[in-house]
């Protein structure tokens, strides 16, 4: 009798683990699926502002010497990803062959100008930073015109910043429930055991000798939910990868290690403070609070 009463509760503690270890997992896997939107929506709105250009038209007199004096000058400056000198023939040859008419030998002219165009570093591309970078480089008297497409701008600034205070209120909600999950699970760990507990400190035992094991316990539990969710999210990731190879949801491999170490953090951290106070609350009751 005795032995089945052993086997039964260590079949019981053995499903309470279980049930902890899934619950801290499944909630460690949706905060590390929030964090891999969050970092990589950050490199796609890189990826997409080093696209935008600014072209600037040369006038037509432009030495040689003085060119090469613009581009020297333009590949210092911190705004500059990098640059593209287009002479006017072969923009000429470039839109003869998207219009698919010789448009030069029908004007008896070349009407387009000498360009550069200029990628700029993704952080300066903002509506009030390019204005600036555009009457700095009016100021030089061999460029006769700067060029760039406002509208675009503005609008993907705005929908850049909507899209980054969306993601933060989502982490932080997303981050709030983890907290709140994993905290009732680990209560109700401890709750099974509050007999223990008070047996313990009946005979003598410190709060700290009591608390230490069962917290020991916990941050192991914590970090296996944490493995077995960045498991998971790691297998999403290349399901993903395989069913829409354009996110390129696979190019930065560092993302996966930073979304490892909060996944980590996060199921230690948790795990630690939900078994402190909750073992702390039944150290504090008396015998007869127990049962309820």
């Amino acid at each position: 009798m005795d032995k089945t009463f052993e086997k039964y509760q260590k079949r019981r503690l053995r499903s309470s683990y279980i049930s902890v270890v899934v619950s801290i997992a499944l909630v460690l896997f949706l905060v590390g699926l929030l964090g891999l939107i969050v970092l990589k929506t950050k490199s796609i709105t890189t990826h997409f502002k080093e696209k935008v250009a600014i072209t600037l038209f040369l006038k037509d007199n432009v030495s040689d010497k003085d060119l090469k004096t613009l581009q020297a000058e333009l590949k210092k400056e911190p705004y500059t990803k990098s640059i593209i000198y287009i002479s006017k023939e072969e923009a000429a040859k470039k839109y003869s062959e998207e219009i698919g008419e010789d448009f030069v030998a029908f004007l008896g002219d070349n009407p387009l100008k000498n360009a550069i165009d200029i990628s700029l570093n993704s952080e300066f591309v903002t509506p009030e930073l390019m204005l600036e970078i555009e009457k700095e480089l009016m100021k030089r008297s061999i460029i006769s015109e700067v060029s760039y497409d406002k509208p675009l701008i503005e609008l993907l600034t705005q929908n850049i910043n909507r899209l980054s205070f969306w993601m933060l209120a989502f982490s932080g909600l997303f981050t709030l429930i983890a907290v709140v999950l994993i905290n009732s699970s680990i209560r109700l760990s401890v709750y099974s055991k509050r007999f223990t507990i008070k047996t313990m400190q009946m005979v003598g035992a410190t709060k700290s000798f009591i608390r230490i094991p069962f917290i020991w316990k916990s941050v192991k539990l914590g970090i296996l939910g944490a493995f077995v969710a960045f498991v998971g999210l790691v297998a999403f990731a290349f399901y993903v990868n395989n069913a829409i190879p354009e996110l390129e949801i696979l190019a930065d491999y560092s993302i996966f290690g930073i979304i490892f170490l909060i996944i980590i953090l996060l199921g230690i951290l948790i795990t630690f403070l939900s078994t402190f106070f909750a073992t702390q609350r039944f150290l504090n009751l008396r015998s007869d609070e127990l049962y309820y």
